[in-house]
Order: C-alpha cells, then sequence, then structure tokens
C-alpha cells in the first residue's frame, strides 16, 4: 500500500456551464482520518462520488488506494467501503441476517467467520436477532458500518456519519472510527459537526465554491485566523496596570486580574512576551493560550457560518 491512500490533482467536473470543481489538489495519508468541510453546494458530494468512481471527472488525476479510479474502477471499489448520511440497512431483516447478506454477496469462505466477529466488535450481539426497524439510529449506523467492513475496506469514506445522533452514540462512533485508523484504514470524512472534525482529523480540508480554500491540521489551520491571544493572569492590580503598559495592545480584564495579548501562539513568540514580562521584574500567576476554533476558521475562510457546513 502507497503512504498516500488517496491522491488528487487538479480534479475539475462541471454540470453545463456550471463549474463544481475547480482544480482540487488532495493528498490523504494511509491511516488517518481525513475530513472535507464546506457550505451548502461547495461540492464535496461530487468529490466524493468522483473518488467513490460514482461519477467521471471532467478533468485532473485521482487514485484512491493505489488505483487510477477511471482506468482502474474495479480495483478501487474492491479497496474502499462507503457509509452514507443515512444507514443502508435493510429494516425487514435482523443485524445477523443483514451482515450474512453482505458477506454472501461478497462470495469469499474466508468471510464466513466475519458476522460473529463484527457483532460482537459494535456491541451488536444481543440485538443481533431482532429487525434492523428496531434498532436506534446510533444502533443502525454502527451496524451500516460493520456492514461496510465486510469487503475489508483500505479506505472508508464517511459521509456525515453522526448526523441525528445524540451524543453519547456520537461519541461511541468516534471510538469506533480511531480503532478503526488504528488498525491502518484510512477514513475520509464529511461533517457538518466542526468538533467532530477537530477531534478526528489529522487533516481538514476547507472546500468553497468549487475550490480549497485551505488545508492543514486542525492547530494550523486555527493559527491562521487572527484572534489566537496569551491571557496573563496576575495576583494584584497592581501588577496588571504595570503588565497592560508592557503590552499596549493587550485587553484588559480586571475582575479576573487578566490581560489579553495578542500573539500567533508558536514558541518564538511565547518566549518573547515572558521574557518582556521578565525584563520588567513582572511575573504572572498563570499564562494561557486561546486559538480560534474551527466555527471561526470556517466563517473567515467561507463566509458562512458552521450552520450551513451540511451538503
Amino acid at each position: 500500500m502507497t503512504s498516500s491512500a488517496i491522491e488528487v490533482s487538479g480534479l475539475r467536473k462541471a454540470f453545463k456551464d456550471k463549474v463544481v470543481l475547480d482544480g482540487i489538489d488532495l493528498q490523504v495519508a494511509a491511516g488517518t482520518v481525513f475530513s472535507l468541510l464546506g457550505p451548502n453546494g461547495a461540492g464535496k458530494t461530487t468529490t466524493v462520488n468522483v473518488l467513490t468512481t460514482l461519477m467521471q471527472a471532467d478533468g485532473g488525476s485521482v487514485r484512491v488506494a493505489g488505483y487510477d479510479v477511471g482506468a482502474q474502477a474495479r480495483a478501487v471499489r474492491a479497496a474502499i467501503g462507503v457509509t452514507g448520511q443515512f444507514a443502508a440497512v435493510d429494516e425487514l431483516l435482523t443485524g445477523q441476517e443483514n451482515l450474512q447478506l453482505m458477506v454472501d454477496l461478497h462470495r469469499s469462505p474466508s468471510r464466513a467467520g466475519r458476522v460473529g466477529e463484527l457483532l460482537e466488535r459494535f456491541d451488536l450481539v444481543e440485538a443481533a436477532g431482532k429487525p434492523a426497524s428496531t434498532y436506534s439510529g446510533g444502533m443502525r449506523r454502527k451496524l451500516d458500518l460493520a456492514m461496510t467492513l465486510v469487503g475489508n475496506p483500505r479506505v472508508i469514506f464517511l459521509d456525515e456519519p453522526t448526523t441525528g445522533l445524540d451524543p453519547r452514540s456520537r461519541r461511541t462512533m468516534w471510538s469506533i472510527i480511531r480503532d478503526l485508523v488504528a488498525d491502518g484504514v484510512t477514513i475520509f470524512l464529511t461533517t457538518q459537526y466542526l468538533e467532530e472534525a477537530d477531534q478526528l482529523a489529522a487533516r481538514i480540508a476547507v472546500l468553497d465554491q468549487g475550490r480549497l480554500v485551505a488545508q492543514g491540521t486542525p492547530d494550523e489551520l486555527k493559527r491562521q485566523i487572527p484572534g489566537t491571544h496569551v491571557r496573563f493572569r496576575f495576583t494584584t492590580i497592581d501588577e496588571l496596570d504595570a503588565a497592560a503598559r508592557v503590552f499596549a495592545g493587550g485587553a484588559r480584564d480586571e475582575d479576573a486580574l487578566a490581560l489579553r495579548v495578542p500573539s500567533d501562539a508558536g514558541t518564538t513568540s511565547l518566549r518573547a512576551l515572558l521574557d518582556r514580562l521578565d525584563e520588567h521584574a513582572l511575573s504572572a500567576e498563570e499564562f494561557s493560550v486561546h486559538t480560534p476554533d474551527l466555527d471561526d476558521v470556517f466563517l473567515a475562510l467561507t463566509g458562512h457560518s458552521s450552520e450551513v457546513v451540511a451538503k
């Protein structure tokens, strides 16, 4: 397996005269979570459809799991799994029957023991004999993902896997995703929950109007946005007054005896701030670094709030 599970260069797609993807470049490292974010109509669905062979690109090159999506579509399909926003389970069948159906479709004797293994892995043993129609939303999502794993995919595309789930079920799904990555699986994630991308993704790309407007780790993206600051807290008002004179651009909070000083939060700038305090014989009781969250990043990059991040 190549070190890159997904390689996209110059991806273009248009529908008649409307350009949906305008020269997309992506590289997803194997065994990581990569999250694609973007407002409504940004092109996320089209990107996923091209990467999963459901749609042909108009230009550029795309390789998934080492295979060319256009020329080796069958090999790509054999190497990937896709789980959509809505669980694709047969509600008339039991959980066990849904999994057995997938095993039978793969026609592989080596997968004979997969049903019991997956029921146990996803904590569905007790519900295995019950119709999927009786499952909760979280259980259906787990069953759907378990069905995807029957084929031992190397790359899994998760399209908003926790939409509509309660917080407990969402965190259970996060744990499952982390376990998959620990096993070497690559996850391509689209989500409407920016906290989810922040928690899970090693790298994030932000798509807006068919173009990538930013890529990087969550921390790298946050550092690009103004608003990062260091917060110093002092023990007396005199110390706060003295520090405010040293850092003229700081914002005071007299009730908390705190001063907010703009900073890029890097080690060099942080060391410089502490050195300046030392030069003036000042000592903060405590300090902390505060950075914008992904909501701030999303708003700054796209002009939209995170409420429209879903497709």
